[in-house]
C-alpha cells in the first residue's frame, strides 16, 4: 500500500486507550425509558400532557323529574294558584272534653303587691324553737386547713426571700481545739513528677557476687604454652593424659 492511500500526517496505529468500537455490548438488552406515552416516561425528558377517551355511561333506568306528559294546571302559578280566596264548609266538630284551665276568679292579684310593688323591710319575731334538740353538725373553723401564708411554699403568693439561722459550727470558732488539728507531718508530699514532667529515673543495682562453684576447674597456672609450641602453628592446650598426671601431683602436694 502507497504512502499516497493516506491523507495527512495519519497512519494506522495502536489505540493509546480503549475504544468502545472495538468491544461488542450487550446491544439492546438494556431498554431505555421511552418518551412517549404517559406512564413509564423518561424521567429527563418533558412530558406532555396524556388525555384519554372516557366510556360511554350506562343509561339510567329511573328517571328523576317527571316528562313532558305531566300537565301544571293553567291556574297554577310560582305563587300558588291564581283566583279568589274559596272558602269550604266542613261538619261540625265533635265535643271535646271540658277544659280544665282555671277561670279568672282563680286569681288574686292582690296578694302579689310584696312581689311586684317596691315596699319598706318588715321584721317578724317567730317564737323560740323549744323542739329541736338535735346536735349541730356542721363543721367548726378547726375543721378547715387553710395553707400557711409564711415561707417560701405559698400557694398563689409570691413568697419574698427567706432566710434561716444555722446552728454554730464547731470547725473554724472560737471553741475549736486546735491540738487536735492535724500538723504538717500528717499531710503526705505529692511526687512532683504526677503533675510536672517528670525527669529520667536510674537505679543502683546490688554488686553481682560471683558464681559459687565447687567443681575442680583448672587455673590459669595449669596451662604451659611454651611447652606444646610446635614450628609449624600454634595450637593452645594440653593433653588429657597429662592434665590428669599434673591435677594428681597438685593433689598430693
Amino acid at each position: 500500500m502507497g504512502s499516497d492511500v493516506w491523507v495527512g500526517p495519519w497512519r494506522p496505529h495502536r489505540p493509546r486507550g480503549p475504544i468502545a468500537a472495538l468491544y461488542g455490548g450487550p446491544g439492546p438488552k438494556y431498554k431505555l425509558p421511552t418518551n412517549t406515552g404517559y406512564f413509564l416516561h423518561d424521567p429527563s425528558r418533558p412530558r406532555a400532557p396524556a388525555f384519554t377517551f372516557g366510556v360511554r355511561l350506562p343509561t339510567q333506568q329511573t328517571s328523576c323529574g317527571p316528562g313532558p306528559s305531566h300537565l301544571v294546571p293553567a291556574r297554577m302559578t310560582v305563587r300558588g294558584p291564581d283566583g279568589t280566596p274559596a272558602y269550604s264548609i266542613y261538619g261540625r266538630p265533635r265535643h271535646a272534653a271540658p277544659c280544665l284551665t282555671p277561670g279568672p276568679g282563680r286569681y288574686f292579684p292582690e296578694l302579689a303587691e310584696n312581689a311586684t310593688y317596691p315596699s319598706a323591710p318588715r321584721h317578724t319575731i317567730a317564737s323560740r324553737n323549744w323542739g329541736t334538740h338535735a346536735e349541730n353538725q356542721t363543721p367548726g373553723p378547726g375543721t378547715y386547713t387553710v395553707p400557711s401564708l409564711l415561707g417560701p411554699r405559698v400557694i398563689g403568693k409570691v413568697s419574698a426571700p427567706t432566710y434561716s439561722i444555722c446552728g454554730r459550727s464547731a470547725v473554724g470558732s472560737f471553741i475549736e481545739d486546735l491540738s487536735k488539728t492535724p500538723g504538717p507531718c500528717a499531710y503526705h508530699v505529692v511526687n512532683p513528677g504526677i503533675y510536672k514532667s517528670r525527669a529520667p529515673q536510674f537505679t543502683m543495682l546490688a554488686r553481682t557476687s560471683l558464681p559459687q562453684d565447687n567443681t575442680l576447674n583448672p587455673g590459669p597456672a595449669a596451662y604451659n604454652v611454651d611447652q606444646h609450641r610446635k614450628p609449624r602453628g600454634w595450637s593452645f592446650g594440653t593433653r588429657h593424659s597429662d592434665y590428669l598426671a599434673r591435677m594428681v601431683t597438685d593433689v598430693d602436694h
